[in-house]
């Protein structure tokens, strides 16, 4: 067995008893102001397993890049993503669901069984699903996914950063820093922030009421 961070004991159990493809599923970036929200779907290859897979949050970004690279190779990866207008119009857990069912429905093959990072399985999950608390720091299928989803949004989040300088999107990924709110009284809301979200929408109703 490879050294892992997070284990596959809930893994071994599901197969143990009949359940072969089982796909970890986890989300990136409820908190930020900007940006989508990204899922990935995952499904390991039990005799390839990456050493250190973990909660993406606890590894360098070199290991995440590192792991995620091992991972498009060894394993099933699907990365979906709900839009900033989605996020604004359904609510950003709804948005999440949604980029999780759809990372899940991306899979090459169908899954048999899911495992979900948090407390809630979306109710328009595809197949069966438990949900497990802290799921990115025990169970490996999501601790991948976590990786795979928090590379991929953060590379969207450098790529948006050259399109908008000044938000500091590249260190940040849209997060609500000092610099990045600073940044949002100084040069006013893009079309990549999440209006629904009380800090920008509370400069908007200022720029509103100043007649800006």
């Amino acid at each position: 067995m490879t050294r892992l961070i997070a284990d596959f004991e809930t893994e071994t159990r599901l197969i143990a008893s009949g359940t072969l493809r089982i796909a970890g599923i986890d989300e990136v970036g409820r908190g930020p102001l900007a940006g989508p929200v990204t899922a990935a779907a995952v499904v390991l290859d039990p005799d390839c397993i990456p050493d250190g897979l973990g909660d993406s949050k606890a590894i360098t970004a070199l290991d995440r890049s590192r792991l995620s690279v091992l991972l498009s190779d060894c394993a099933e990866v699907s990365v979906a993503h709900a839009t900033v207008e989605e996020i604004d119009e359904i609510n950003i857990l709804r948005a999440s669901h949604l980029a999780m069912c759809r990372a899940l429905d991306g899979l090459p093959r169908r899954v048999a069984h899911a495992l979900v990072d948090g407390n809630h399985v979306p109710d328009a999950l595809s197949c069966p699903g438990e949900a497990v608390i802290k799921g990115d720091g025990r169970c490996v299928s999501i601790a991948a996914a976590s990786i795979a989803a928090k590379v991929s949004r953060d590379a969207i989040m450098v790529d948006l950063a050259q399109q908008h300088p000044g938000y500091g999107w590249e260190r940040n990924a849209g997060y609500p820093t000092k610099a990045h709110l600073q940044a949002l009284r100084d040069f006013g809301v893009t079309p990549h922030h999440r209006r629904s979200f009380k800090p920008v929408h509370q400069i908007l109703c200022q720029a509103n009421s100043s007649g800006g």
